[in-house]
């Protein structure tokens, strides 16, 4: 039998990436620590507001957005004209059958198993809602944002082909810019939670319009003026964690306002992260699936299902800022999204290393562990 050579993963995450979760778990006593102590401090700063946004908040979220966006070649999205499959089963996914699939999901459990145990109620623009109720709109968010960020990396860490990443990465972020507000708008009103239609269209147009205009004008100047090294090299690796720092800061001030609850009523994060996290595997499942039965590679099965798995929680927790309130139990719910996306992600990666032999593969991906090493190769 011939041995195998344990192979080095494709990329490595950064120290902020890495270990994110432990960083929102720091965010999440600093911000219930600041808004006991010093609970002036918050509500002074979500008082700095424009037109009913917090400015502190809407700076913090556009530092989230920016370094997204700025490293999306957009120009490439042209390819996926050349190999539709893999984007169009992305697309089928994430907007025919994701969104659906979570509101099930937050419906069953959060509003009705789990319904006796969230009895409380909370006012969202004069009205009374129940905390159920928030935390489904919370949930809906989160399942109609498809990651347009760290499926990059999750892309690169499982061997897949990067370019198709990348177009799935645009066409979804483009996708998300149109369809985002008008079906946010209509899972909302069905789960009876009304929210103006002037609000979430200005919303996605601030927090996914703005940076996203911003990256694509940005990036053509950059490397209009400098050496695409520099810009892949310097300025890329400088912004991430400026984005992670901005997530974090955002995170404080969620919890700062949000801390008493938690507190007061810890099995709250637990029971909003059930049906995340079966959403999260329901999803790669049925994309993983699909994808193997349509004859894909692996390496363009791996991102499908990834995309698709993933969330673009820096959307969602803007959207539910800006539509319910910072200290929402919406809110909340689409923080919990980022409690459990790191450690989620990791371990589907880890499913598509160890099942990638149940795909084709293509030729010049030399890179990719041969399967009979998996058990014993280091990723």
């Amino acid at each position: 039998m011939v041995k195998t050579k344990a192979v080095q993963a494709g990329g490595q995450l950064n120290i902020f990436e890495k270990y994110l979760t432990l960083w929102v778990a720091l965010c999440i006593v600093a911000g219930i620590l600041l808004g006991r102590l010093f609970p002036a401090i918050a509500q002074s700063l979500d008082a700095l507001s424009l037109y009913n946004v917090s400015l502190p908040i809407a700076v913090c979220l556009f530092f989230m957005m920016y370094p997204i966006m700025v490293k999306i070649d957009f120009s490439q999205a042209v390819k996926a004209a050349q190999t539709p499959k893999p984007v169009t089963l992305t697309l089928v996914i994430n907007w025919l059958i994701k969104p659906f699939t979570m509101v099930f999901f937050a419906q069953f459990f959060l509003g009705y198993l789990f319904r006796p145990l969230l009895s409380a109620t909370e006012i969202i623009r004069g009205t009374e809602i129940a905390l159920a109720d928030s935390y489904i709109a919370g949930c809906i968010l989160l399942g109609i944002a498809p990651c347009t960020a760290m499926v990059l990396m999750w892309g690169y860490l499982s061997y897949s082909n990067q370019g198709h990443t990348l177009v799935m990465v645009a066409v979804n972020s483009l996708m998300m810019l149109f369809v985002y507000a008008p079906l946010g708008k209509w899972l909302l009103a069905t789960n009876n939670l009304t929210v103006p239609w002037q609000t979430i269209v200005y919303s996605v147009l601030i927090y996914v319009g703005l940076p996203l205009a911003a990256g694509i004008l940005s990036r053509q100047w950059l490397l209009r003026r400098y050496a695409r090294a520099w810009f892949e090299t310097q300025f890329l690796q400088f912004l991430t964690p400026v984005a992670v720092l901005a997530l974090l800061t955002t995170l404080v001030l969620l919890f700062a306002l949000k801390g008493e609850l938690i507190i007061n009523q810890p099995l709250h994060i637990l029971l909003i992260a059930i049906p995340l996290l079966i959403q999260t595997n329901v999803i790669f499942a049925i994309a993983y699936v699909a994808a193997q039965k349509l004859g894909f590679t692996y390496e363009d099965a791996a991102p499908a299902a990834l995309i698709g798995a993933s969330n673009h929680f820096e959307v969602a927790i803007a959207t539910a800022v800006v539509l319910f309130g910072l200290n929402s139990g919406a809110a909340l719910a689409t923080v919990v999204g980022v409690l459990i996306e790191v450690p989620v992600m990791l371990m589907l990666v880890k499913v598509c290393q160890k099942t990638a032999f149940w795909f084709p593969r293509e030729p010049e991906k030399a890179t990719l562990p041969d399967p009979r090493c998996l058990n014993s190769c280091n990723f």
